[in-house]
C-alpha cells in the first residue's frame, strides 16, 4: 500500500475523495509525524486507550504486516499514551506506524527507533488513570469526529492523516492519479509563462459565472479539465 501511495500526497488523495463522492475523513489539524517527512499508507488497526498499555499488546496480537496502529486516546492533552517500549513493541509486531489521537513522549528514543508516529506532539507525564474499558476497544477507534475500523486504510505524510475505505481505496488513488498528471501539467505550465487564469480560461469564468451566479469554478474546471480544488 505504500508503494501504491509512494509518488500521491493526502491532499491529492483528499481531493480524490471529494471527486467520487467518498466520505472525507482526515485527522484533525496538528497530528503530525514525530519525525518529519514520514510518510505511511497501511490497514487500520484500530485500539482504544484507557489508561495502561494492555489494550494495546493485545491489538499487536492481532496485527498484520504492514498494518497502521490507531490509538484513540480521545484527543487527549493531559497525558501521553505511547513511548519508546510500546513503540519498539510495534515494531517487533511488524506494525508499520502509530496515529495517535493523542500524545506521544519519549520522543529521542522514537526517533532512534524510527518506526512513523503520528500524534499532536509530546507531553512528559504518561496516564495515571485507568478507566472502564469499552467493548468496542479492538473494534474501532474514534480519531476526531470519525470512526475508523479495520475495514479503513490510513495515509499520512507532511500534510496530516486520512482514512479511506478498503474497498474504495483503489478509485479513489487512481483518480489521485490522474488529479496529479493534470496539476503537474499545469505546474509545468505556469513556470513557462502561461498563468493558471489563462490556463483556466478565467475570463470565460467570470463571463459565465455574471450571466449564472450558480456557475462554480469546481464545474467550470471540469468543463475545462483543470484541477486545483475540489
Amino acid at each position: 500500500m505504500l508503494e501504491a501511495f509512494a509518488e500521491l500526497s493526502t491532499p491529492l488523495v483528499a481531493d480524490a475523495c471529494v471527486r467520487n463522492g467518498v466520505p472525507l475523513r482526515a485527522a484533525p489539524p496538528g497530528i503530525g509525524a514525530v519525525v518529519p517527512g514520514a510518510r505511511i499508507a497501511g490497514r487500520a488497526l484500530p485500539v482504544r486507550h484507557y489508561g495502561s498499555v494492555d489494550v494495546f499488546l493485545e491489538a499487536f496480537a492481532q496485527a498484520e504486516p504492514g498494518d497502521v496502529l490507531v490509538i484513540d486516546n480521545g484527543g487527549r492533552v493531559d497525558e501521553a499514551c505511547v513511548g519508546d517500549l510500546a513503540v519498539l513493541e510495534a515494531q517487533a509486531a511488524s506494525v508499520a506506524a502509530l496515529v495517535v489521537w493523542g500524545l506521544h513522549r519519549d520522543t529521542p528514543e522514537l526517533v532512534e527507533i524510527g518506526l512513523p508516529v503520528f500524534s499532536y506532539g509530546s507531553y512528559p507525564p504518561g496516564p495515571v488513570r485507568v478507566d472502564e474499558r469499552e467493548p468496542e476497544a479492538l473494534e474501532s477507534a474514534r480519531f476526531g469526529p470519525h470512526l475508523v475500523s479495520g475495514e479503513d486504510l490510513v495515509f499520512g505524510d507532511p500534510d496530516g492523516v486520512l482514512f479511506v475505505p478498503a474497498d474504495r481505496a483503489e478509485e479513489v488513488l487512481a483518480t489521485a492519479r490522474r488529479i496529479m498528471r493534470t496539476e503537474r501539467a499545469q505546474a509545468e505550465r505556469i513556470r513557462a509563462g502561461e498563468t493558471l487564469r489563462r490556463q483556466t480560461d478565467f475570463d470565460d469564468y467570470l463571463a459565465r459565472r455574471a450571466a449564472d451566479p450558480s456557475y462554480t469554478f469546481r464545474r467550470h474546471l471540469r468543463r475545462v479539465g483543470g484541477a486545483i480544488e475540489e
